[in-house]
């Protein structure tokens, strides 16, 4: 079978970086009262379609090595390497981010030990019904890890253990996740809500579809790649080689979601048959942004613009913008005297930028980095044992020889 490339989408570090300010400008929207302004504050309420972003590229990035190695008569990766690098890349700035906001923010003042340790380990979605100051976006990092956790079993059912991808299967599997989305959110929320102290509207099930989103696009890249061209992937292809079109079509679907068939702009509860008409939305406006950079043509000029040094840049620190730029938006809020919802969005939005730009280089270079030149070190009981056999065989040469 033919071998498939491990190839480098620059652009998807653009599209990080997109998502991270999308939904920093939501939050500020909201804080400063914009959501009310028409069509334009429907708009801004709607960015929160930067977390279906950061899901769809966590479908494509994280399922597509198992992609790669079924089609490729390879074992799959192994879960203990994968886990520690994702460990690395989310846990240490987490908890750098917890540490500001419950340590520093005047809101969070005699936080209960409680409530750090539930804060630590990412339970308040599962156990409380709201997040603390400072950290009520991360609601989405949570269900980000959920889904690390699960992928290797999501990817153990959709590819199988033959070593050999079957398409039909792995695309029906993925409708099945869609269908679970749809599920949790018309049937399961509206009972658990009655039932239970807990947020389950911002679970693992209800976001399936973004995930599946991101998988699903992984599949074609990965069939396209080996040489093949299902029918179903050709106009999607074509459409994400075209990125005027594509953007054009995303922002039709956004003005479609900043009506009231996505629900009420505002933080009043929508109902279930809202959330699905927003969530399948932001799934396909994700889908075809995702695509853009996956699909982009390196020397075109949309290509170039991804690949720009400052798009690259924005994007390696954008995991430190959506992370820390709410305790900064508090810090704005403070510094300025400003109340919530009392207008000055434009000069809250350039403050929270700037600072939040400051912050996350130095986060990166004093916490991310550091922890990155660790990731290739699992500990030895999250080695794969090709790995541990491999230690093993340099030790004993090293003590020999």
């Amino acid at each position: 079978m033919t071998q498939v490339a491990q190839t480098r989408f620059e652009g998807i570090d653009s599209i990080r970086a997109l998502g991270a300010f999308a939904v920093l400008t939501t939050h500020v929207a909201f804080w400063a009262g914009a959501y009310t302004n028409g069509l334009l504050g429907g708009l801004l309420s709607r960015l929160d379609v930067g977390v279906a972003l950061f899901f769809v590229l966590s479908g494509f990035l994280l399922g597509r090595p198992w992609l790669v190695r079924a089609t490729t008569d390879r074992r799959a990766p192994a879960s203990g390497p994968y886990l520690w690098k994702r460990f690395l890349r989310i846990a240490p700035l987490y908890v750098v981010t917890v540490v500001v906001a419950l340590g520093l923010l005047r809101s969070n003042q005699g936080t209960s030990l409680r409530t750090w340790l539930v804060t630590l380990v990412m339970g308040n979605t599962y156990v409380d019904t709201a997040l603390p100051p400072g950290l009520t976006h991360m609601w989405s990092l949570a269900v980000e890890v959920a889904f690390y956790l699960l992928l290797p079993v999501i990817m153990l059912v959709l590819v199988g253990t033959r070593r050999r991808l079957a398409p039909r299967r792995f695309v029906l599997g993925l409708a099945a996740m869609a269908a679970l989305t749809f599920i949790w959110v018309l049937l399961a929320v509206p009972v658990l809500e009655e039932r239970i102290s807990a947020m389950p509207a911002q679970w693992l099930p209800g976001f399936l579809l973004w995930f599946a989103a991101g998988l699903f696009l992984a599949l074609i890249q990965v069939l396209r790649e080996q040489g093949l061209r299902p029918a179903y992937a050709g106009r999607l292809v074509t459409l994400a080689r075209l990125p005027g079109s594509a953007w054009l079509l995303a922002g039709g679907l956004m003005l479609v979601a900043a009506t009231p068939v996505a629900g009420p702009t505002t933080l009043t509860s929508p109902e279930p048959a809202e959330v699905v008409v927003k969530h399948t939305l932001y799934a396909v406006v994700a889908f075809v942004v995702v695509a853009t950079a996956v699909f982009a043509d390196p020397v075109g000029l949309y290509g170039r613009l991804l690949g720009h040094r400052f798009s690259q840049w924005l994007g390696r620190i954008s995991y430190g913008i959506f992370c820390l730029h709410m305790p900064v938006l508090h810090l704005v809020m403070w510094v300025t005297g400003w109340k919530i919802f009392d207008g000055h969005g434009l000069q809250i939005w350039a403050m929270t930028v700037v600072l939040s730009l400051v912050v996350a280089e130095v986060a990166y270079r004093l916490v991310e980095l550091p922890f990155a030149r660790l990731r290739d070190r699992p500990p030895f009981f999250l080695r794969s044992r090709r790995e541990t056999a491999a230690s093993s065989v340099s030790v004993t040469g090293t003590r020999t020889g």
